[in-house]
């Protein structure tokens, strides 16, 4: 049985959100309504000023695409999507990205769970070399258009479920397992595997980290700090 590695994709391997890139590439396109940032546009000022939460101005983001995405063309999304990584897929931490290298060389299933579109996961995380990728997946009507409904949010909301989904589909083993994440949402993964680390972790993460004595390690610029 593999051992298995567990990835937040978003803030904790990408230097951004897979997501808010994906929403700005589909409006410059024409894709998406040119006045879509509208929706966040409030939200985004508050956090870049420090006055409320990313997470709020990422519900914000996650609710314009969820509002936009009906009856737009996979073909569209998908060439959008594409662009975006082929342009964007070397922005990445350097801790993250070196980890995965490491634990691939030792053979670890490496598994990435995002909240993001899976569409642009799959193109993102095929780079980095992840044997398994889940991440919203937006439900294709006729015509290969989307719906707007997304199948089986249940599962992709708790990742533990995803953890628990894979293990035994993929036959792994969570002995000498290994998360890693960035916010509260990823808690429930971080509870089931023996070796969680905190990246960059927002206050509720890190408090957490704090209660239950997981490692936290902290990126800025070109340095790496062990934090605990």
């Amino acid at each position: 049985m593999k051992k298995v590695a567990i990835f937040d994709i978003d803030g904790t391997v990408f230097r951004s959100s897979l997501l808010i890139e994906l929403v700005n590439g589909l409006v410059k396109e024409g894709v998406f309504p040119k006045t879509t940032p509208q929706k966040y546009q409030k939200e985004f000022n508050a956090w870049l000023d420090r006055k409320d939460t990313y997470e709020k101005y990422i519900e914000a983001v996650i609710k314009a695409f969820t509002e936009n995405i009906k009856g737009v063309a996979y073909k569209d999304f998908i060439r959008v999507a594409e662009t975006i990584v082929s342009g964007q897929k070397d922005r990445v931490y350097r801790y993250t990205r070196d980890l995965i290298k490491e634990l691939k060389d030792k053979d670890y299933y490496l598994l990435a769970i995002s909240q993001s579109p899976k569409g642009i996961l799959d193109e993102f995380c095929q780079e980095l070399g992840f044997d398994k990728v889940y991440g919203r997946f937006y439900e294709l009507g006729p015509e290969d258009l989307f719906t707007g409904g997304i199948v089986d949010i249940h599962l992709i909301e708790n990742k533990a479920n995803i953890v628990r989904r894979a293990v035994e589909r993929e036959k792994l083993t969570l002995k000498d397992s290994i998360g890693v994440g960035d916010t509260e949402g990823d808690i429930p993964m971080l509870e089931m595997v023996e070796n969680p680390i905190c990246f960059n972790p927002n206050m509720s993460l890190y408090k957490a980290a704090k209660r239950n004595n997981w490692k936290v390690v902290v990126e800025r610029k070109d340095v790496t700090y062990n934090v605990q």
